[in-house]
């Protein structure tokens, strides 16, 4: 066995494994939304971790495509009458249709005018959801109607958690598959130097602009997920902030890591749950919590703590 082929077996198993086991460790109906809401970041979290800690490639807009896909689900129903999930459909060729049109010019950049660029594309969308007020809602937002499958009211927790647990499942196998794959060997080469990536044969521009629009694709994906789940959306869900919070999720679970990316979604949703107890300080906790990962486990969550267990494995 290969060990691609051992390392997706070992993530798709801890995730399958995880999926199965959290409803029996949870007790309520609301710690189930929580565990969806996991599931819907973690899914938005691989496609940048594709990004950055494959390709290298620093994006600081990525909720703009967040924003699009949920957005997307909203306005589908509501402006054209079409069915909620068609128009979640909609919105991810969109995100896919924006990121490739976009990613061209914005892709030539490198390092922090990379960062400033996709920063700019997040802000724009972002404002073009606050301002036009006669179709997005504006800052009051839109509600999004209740999805229904061959006359089937999708609701519940429950129900979610399960659509949610498989979305990010298929989402991981795909990202797996990817890594382990001629694309996946080129964006590692063209992570460490694009020069020499070049010099070796990689078309560097049009692999950068593939997993570019990959993550887009991811992000639109989670979008719709979560306008579908709370049923409701506004601008937040494409704020700077929240591009912030996707980069947190994969610089703390760990820029190189499939399920790394997984448990930087799932520390950022439940923290802030969990830290209400703090009440007014809560933010602080948070921050330092962060600060403290940052310098004991500088790789990340996984990676730091897969290289903890191999130092100390005897010899």
């Amino acid at each position: 066995m290969s060990p691609g082929t051992r390392t997706k077996l070992v993530v798709l198993g801890a995730l399958g494994l995880a999926l199965v086991l959290v409803p029996f460790l949870l007790p309520s109906a609301f710690h189930l939304r929580v565990a969806a809401l996991v599931w819907i970041n973690a899914t938005a979290a691989l496609g940048l971790a594709l990004l950055m800690g494959l390709a290298g490639q620093v994006s600081l807009g990525h909720a703009g495509f967040f924003g699009i896909g949920a957005y997307a689900t909203a306005l589908g129903p509501k402006h054209l009458g079409l069915d909620p999930l068609l128009s979640m459909l909609l919105g991810v060729a969109a995100a896919a249709g924006l990121a490739l049109l976009v990613g061209r010019p914005i892709l030539r950049l490198k390092g922090h005018y990379l960062a400033v660029a996709t920063l700019g594309l997040g802000i724009l969308v972002h404002l073009v959801l606050v301002s036009e007020v006669a179709i997005t809602g504006g800052p009051d937002g839109v509600q999004v109607p209740r999805l229904v499958l061959f006359g089937w009211r999708v609701a519940g927790p429950e129900v979610w958690y399960a659509i949610t647990g498989i979305v990010l499942l298929l989402a991981a196998w795909i990202a797996l598959n990817l890594e382990d794959s001629s694309t996946g060997r080129a964006l590692r080469a063209l992570h460490d130097s694009e020069i020499a990536a070049s010099v070796a044969g990689v078309d560097v521009a049009r692999h950068k602009l593939v997993v570019f629009v990959i993550a887009a694709v991811y992000a639109a994906t989670a979008g719709g997920l979560l306008a579908l789940f709370n049923r409701f959306v506004t601008p937040d869900v494409a704020g700077f902030l929240r591009s912030i919070e996707l980069v947190t999720m994969v610089v703390i679970g760990g820029m190189g890591s499939i399920l790394g990316a997984v448990v930087g979604a799932a520390l950022l949703t439940v923290l802030p749950q969990a830290l209400t107890l703090f009440h007014d300080y809560e933010h602080a906790v948070l921050g330092l919590l962060i600060i403290l990962f940052m310098v004991f486990l500088r790789q990340g969550i996984v990676p730091g703590l897969a290289g903890l267990l191999v130092r100390r494995r005897p010899a």
